[in-house]
């Protein structure tokens, strides 16, 4: 058994209906466990194929606010999460989880609301709407994300430049040294180079890859050699 808080992650499929539209994402639906084996692992894939569905369910299941923030969080702008959490089985390791965050793109605003409620004197807010949204995003990793955490993130670049990727992937990579556990949802060739992580793809079924094989990795690769040829044919494409 290795030292990370989440090992494994096993679905029983009895327990979702018949009629779920989980049985109808091609990579979920043939998914029955996940094997967890580093301190980083990525999700990556084509939108649709699952990806952030399994990571929410796997912070429900964990115990996070399905809109994000840490374990203390609870609130709910609008109920979207699937029945997935209930039929998920969290194989933890050794370590219990003394921190952690979920932290998603898409309630990013919701969360920083709250966390203005939550203050007080002894927990003064950081004021993360008085900042850009990715100024305030990446405030909010550096106040929250300490050693020995689990964090679960769902396209953290979405509000970051290419110059603050990198400032996230120098903290992931120093924080993984330290003990914490990241699971990260992910289209970023920037935070995917990171090494020694454990990349699954989504695309048909889940399956590991290299850093190479990745989508994002190649489309980019292929757009900065070939720029010209490459938009030259999607262009007279278009207009066909």
């Amino acid at each position: 058994m290795n030292e990370l808080f989440i090992q494994k992650i096993k679905i029983d499929w009895e327990r979702i209906s018949k009629q779920s539209y989980l049985r109808y994402i091609d990579s979920l639906c043939q998914l029955d466990e996940l094997k967890l084996e580093k301190n980083v692992t990525f999700f990556v894939g084509e939108n649709g194929s699952g990806k952030s569905t399994l990571l929410e369910a796997i912070a429900i299941a964990s115990g996070f606010n399905a809109e994000g923030g840490t374990r203390n969080y609870y609130f709910s702008t609008y109920e979207t999460h699937s029945e997935l959490c209930q039929a998920m089985t969290i194989v933890k390791g050794w370590r219990k989880i003394s921190w952690g965050y979920f932290l998603r793109a898409e309630s990013f605003y919701n969360v920083a609301t709250k966390e203005m409620e939550y203050a007080d004197s002894r927990h003064p807010s950081k004021k993360y709407h008085e900042k850009s949204h990715g100024e305030s995003f990446l405030a909010l990793v550096q106040n929250n994300f300490k050693p020995n955490g689990l964090y679960l993130l769902d396209e953290p670049e979405a509000a970051l430049s290419p110059q603050r990727q990198l400032t996230l992937l120098v903290e992931m990579n120093k924080l993984s040294k330290l003990g914490a556990q990241f699971i990260v949802v992910t289209h970023s060739p920037i935070l995917l180079g990171l090494p020694d992580a454990q990349i699954y793809s989504f695309d048909h079924y889940v399956h590991e890859i290299e850093y190479e094989e990745t989508d994002s990795y190649q489309i980019t690769e292929m757009f900065i050699n070939n720029k010209n040829q490459l938009l030259e044919k999607l262009f007279n494409e278009d207009e066909i």
